[in-house]
């Protein structure tokens, strides 16, 4: 069975000559493979994730994603990078893509035209919860090498680090880490520059990835705890990763609007064994 597939970097860095943001890779469906096969494609190209989708009969869009170990139930970057696909190679020219997933209805807005396209995902607002006591606090601290201003947790830990510096510099212990009972670690900060308003990274070694390069979902937590402290709800964040990403935030309505842009970087066909 051949299926073709496509390799897009979403929430690329703006007026950046280098390759930048997260890379994903997109596989339209007319039909669902089964889970085990979805798997191994995703085990197979061994990035952050891998989108699967269908197109059902109402013209919605079924998404589900794979990391190299396992399916997880909501995923920015993919989501952004599979609307690149649907709208710039598919040829879908909706204004607005509606799509669904094991999260709910999801849906991406296509806000410009013209070259980088911009596109905006509506995702749900995952508001952290503060993590009382000190020991897991503490037990995160050691873990990063790094002191722990405040814990919070959503699906994932927050840690709130003192700035973008100790955010930049955190060398995490990724086997302690993977023993952690959570989804995965998010580091955040309040940033340098007066354009960005916070800087985060992210770690999943239980999902088989030490740490993403931009993460679209872990904002649908880090925009609710910022517009909190910061006192508004327009934010413009920077995920500095090795290949770092940035994003446009805006949190209305208990929904999360992230905006970014893509870029085409590869694409071909796969040979799925009978």
């Amino acid at each position: 069975m051949d299926l073709p597939i496509f390799q897009i970097d979403a929430f690329t860095l703006k007026n950046s000559s280098a390759l930048s943001g997260n890379p994903a890779a997109v596989v339209p469906l007319d039909d669902w493979l089964d889970d085990r096969q979805m798997q191994e494609v995703a085990a197979e190209n061994n990035l952050s994730e891998t989108t699967f989708f269908v197109k059902q009969e109402d013209g919605t869009y079924h998404l589900r994603w794979f990391t190299p170990t396992s399916e997880v139930d909501l995923c920015g970057h993919a989501t952004l990078a599979t609307a690149h696909v649907i709208h710039q190679i598919l040829g879908d020219t909706r204004e607005q893509l509606p799509m669904t997933c094991q999260a709910g209805d999801i849906s991406v807005t296509v806000l410009s035209k013209k070259s980088p396209v911009r596109y905006c995902l509506e995702f749900p607002e995952r508001a952290p919860e503060a993590v009382t006591g000190k020991r897991l606090l503490n037990k995160v601290s050691k873990i990063l090498n790094m002191e722990v201003i405040e814990l919070l947790q959503s699906r994932d830990l927050i840690a709130v680090l003192k700035d973008e510096k100790a955010v930049q510099n955190c060398t995490p212990d990724f086997a302690a880490l993977a023993e952690l009972d959570c989804f995965a670690l998010a580091i955040t900060a309040p940033a340098q520059h007066g354009r960005i308003d916070f800087v985060s990274r992210f770690f999943a070694p239980r999902l088989g990835i030490n740490e993403d390069p931009v993460t679209g979902s872990s904002f649908c937590s880090l925009t609710p705890l910022w517009a909190e402290k910061l006192g508004k709800n327009c934010l413009q964040a920077r995920q500095i990763s090795q290949r770092g990403g940035q994003l446009s935030l805006d949190l209305k309505d208990s929904r999360v609007r992230i905006t970014g842009t893509t870029y085409h970087y590869m694409q071909g066909v796969i040979r799925i064994p009978d």
